[in-house]
């Protein structure tokens, strides 16, 4: 029986968390056993009654008052038989005492007694708490029969809560699942706004087609249809045909065969032009996908339309860019090799004048020779000036005096139909650029302004002042952050076609009639711009005229006069040089020491650097300057120079070169640099030049 009234049946967890889930998984609710509380100081009255009542529910027995409040603290009972008479807590106090704790209050208590069956100690009984008095000997039938009923009310009590406890689980899970559904899918429609709004910020339309669709007409396209076609969807369906009518007619017979094939490769991706709304053509991407049911069999088509007009523009700007830079580094190479030719060709015109007596017819033919080398030189300057490899001064130059200059310049040439018009803010910066070749560009566009109006007409030149701020600043033009001046020469000529418009900067093109153009001239205006540090921009309509600008870096400073070529004194010398002179053109070699010979200095000549390097190691102090080439096989002139410089530092050296290198700096040092083809007076003072800055002087 000890064992009996320790055993205390536990109670399982209502809910269990499923293994790796977030849900939970219901279980039925347990059943707790129901449990009658038997309490009586006779040991054996324990055991008949228990064995009475094991069927109707499960006995927990206790031997006092105490240990029955003990257990209660601990179990939960359908019924406590208590019996009345007990030594310490007897019946009534324990009665009592349950009464008072909120947990047992309304557990039903029948009284067991053997005596005091008189009225008033039944009364005082059903006023301590009691349901019901038995009198011992029990029968047994009568009290089996009386805890059954408290055991069943106790169930039924029990499988109510049971039930209610079940139902608030399901709502409350119940209404979880609805919150979490709710949050799902409005994080489903704000996904699908966000991915809707993506779209539609792109150039890109999402469409489905069906298969087989002839003609080809969308059942679904996205909403930036209109942006990028500007045609809605309802319109193209009205017109079954427009898609294929306003392909690009170079472009329309190659796609047709492409979406002819697609349904052997269950996808197609083509490439084409077509016709917007506005009527401009636009580049399209247009890629698709077939799908398939269950079965494999076809549905229908889902693709991409994808506008990518801006990258084909980007793609010709820079495939035009590398043109261009292609064929600048072809003239730059030609004009090196048409520089040495000329300056063979000059030298020999002026040794033959210093050095044969020529009768007046002579003379007359050696000119017309010379006139016409500087013809050739003068066009090998606007090659050099495209392909950016000109030698310029800069300077700042006053773009009133730049009006005056072009102005008594021009005021044969353009004649009595075409007028020239100057426009100029107030408080115009002053231009930082070759004066020469400013002049000349604007007489270049000048020029080609009046051939533009052969009616006659004006050329207006407006100068202005625009500041740049980052590249972003200027459309179709890259320009450095920075003030320019933008000279911008205008007329109100024929125009230019708009498939010529990128063609016109290229050398030797132009819209002139066969033997009315070099093409050179806007070409030469091109490099000049670029080489100065600024840029061109054309614009042209036909019929309505051409305007060109050149933008050119404004001037910090006030403007200075260029300085020009001076020819020096002959004979100035203080001494006769002996020169190291290396070219590997035998004609600019002789004629090169021919004029330095009528100068009156001393020449040793050589083919090659490696022959030059040869002479100065064996003779190191023999030499007092260098005169070098640039462009020479294996050994370049600037290495050359370095390579002497090793064996005798600080030796003396100019290069020659057809290009127009900026000054060349071998190990930390400049060298003069005399451009090809030049005179006797311009090569005396580079010279001159080389002995200062060396010392030799």
């Amino acid at each position: 029986m000890a064992d009996m009234a320790r055993r205390v049946v536990p109670i399982s967890p209502s809910i269990v968390m499923g293994p790796m889930t977030e849900t939970p998984v219901f279980e039925p609710l347990p059943v707790d056993p129901v449990r009658v509380l038997l309490v009586d100081d006779d040991e054996r009255n324990l055991i008949a009654i228990s064995n009475v009542l094991e069927d109707v529910a499960e006995i927990v027995v206790a031997k006092s008052g105490e240990e029955a409040l003990r257990h209660l603290l601990r179990t939960e009972f359908a019924v406590i038989l208590l019996d009345v008479y007990m030594p310490g807590l007897d019946g009534y106090e324990t009665a009592a005492l349950i009464r008072e704790r909120e947990q047992t209050r309304r557990v039903p208590i029948v009284f067991l007694s053997a005596v005091n069956k008189e009225m008033e100690h039944l009364l005082r009984g059903y006023a301590s708490g009691a349901v019901d008095y038995v009198f011992k000997p029990v029968e047994p039938t009568v009290l089996r029969s009386k805890v059954a009923v408290f055991v069943d009310l106790y169930a039924m009590r029990k499988e109510v809560q049971r039930n209610a406890e079940q139902q608030k689980r399901l709502l409350d899970e119940n209404l979880r699942a609805n919150a979490e559904r709710l949050h799902a899918e409005q994080q489903l429609r704000l996904a699908e706004q966000r991915q809707a709004a993506i779209i539609a910020s792109l150039p890109i339309i999402l469409y489905l087609e069906d298969v087989g669709a002839e003609p080809r007409v969308p059942k679904y396209a996205s909403g930036n249809f209109e942006t990028l076609t500007g045609y809605t969807l309802d319109a193209v369906r009205g017109t079954p045909g427009l898609w294929a009518e306003r392909l690009h007619p170079e472009d329309r017979e190659r796609v047709q065969a492409a979406l002819a094939t697609r349904a052997q490769g269950g996808a197609h991706s083509v490439e084409y032009r077509w016709r917007c709304a506005d009527d401009e053509y636009r580049h399209f991407l247009d890629q698709a996908v077939l799908v398939r049911d269950s079965a494999g069999d076809p549905i229908e088509y889902a693709g991409t339309l994808l506008d990518i007009s801006d990258r084909r523009e980007l793609e010709s700007q820079l495939n035009h860019i590398r043109k261009m830079d292609a064929i600048g580094q072809l003239t730059g190479g030609i004009a090196h090799d048409f520089n040495n030719l000329l300056a063979a060709v000059l030298g020999g015109i002026g040794m033959i004048e210093r050095r044969i007596p020529l009768d007046p017819e002579q003379k007359r033919l050696v000119e017309m020779t010379r006139h016409a080398a500087e013809q050739g030189s003068e066009l090998v300057r606007h090659l050099l000036a495209f392909s950016r490899r000109q030698k310029l001064e800069p300077a700042a130059i006053d773009v009133a005096d730049l009006a005056k200059a072009v102005g008594s310049l021009l005021a044969h040439t353009l004649g009595g139909l075409v007028e020239l018009h100057w426009q100029r803010e107030d408080g115009l910066p002053h231009v930082f650029a070759d004066g020469a070749q400013l002049e000349l560009a604007i007489m270049n566009l000048v020029i080609n302004a009046r051939d533009a109006m052969p009616e006659g007409g004006t050329v207006t030149i407006d100068a202005a002042t625009r500041e740049v701020r980052t590249r972003e600043d200027v459309e179709g033009i890259s320009l450095e952050a920075g003030r320019y001046v933008v000279l911008t020469v205008s007329d109100t000529g024929c125009g230019i076609a708009p498939d010529q418009i990128d063609q016109v900067m290229e050398p030797f093109f132009t819209t002139k009639a066969v033997g009315k153009g070099t093409g050179l001239g806007l070409s030469m205006v091109y490099g000049f711009a670029k080489q100065s540090g600024g840029a061109i921009r054309l614009t042209s309509e036909l019929g309505k005229g051409t305007r060109v600008e050149i933008w050119l870096p404004a001037a910090s400073g006030a403007a200075q006069p260029a300085m020009g070529a001076v020819e020096p004194v002959r004979g100035g010398r203080s001494r006769r040089l002996n020169i190291l002179l290396v070219d590997d053109h035998d004609g600019v070699r002789a004629t090169t020491a021919a004029m330095l010979e009528d100068l009156g200095h001393k020449v040793s000549d050589v083919g090659e650097g490696a022959a030059a390097l040869d002479l100065v190691r064996k003779r190191p102090d023999a030499f007092d300057l260098v005169l070098s080439d640039y462009a020479m096989p294996r050994l370049s002139g600037t290495d050359l120079v370095q390579r002497l410089r090793e064996i005798r530092p600080a030796l003396p050296a100019v290069i020659i070169t057809g290009y127009a290198e900026p000054n060349l700096r071998p190990g930390g040092d400049v060298i003069p640099v005399l451009i090809k083809p030049f005179t006797p007076g311009q090569l005396e003072a580079m010279l001159e030049e080389a002995g200062r800055a060396s010392g030799a002087h």
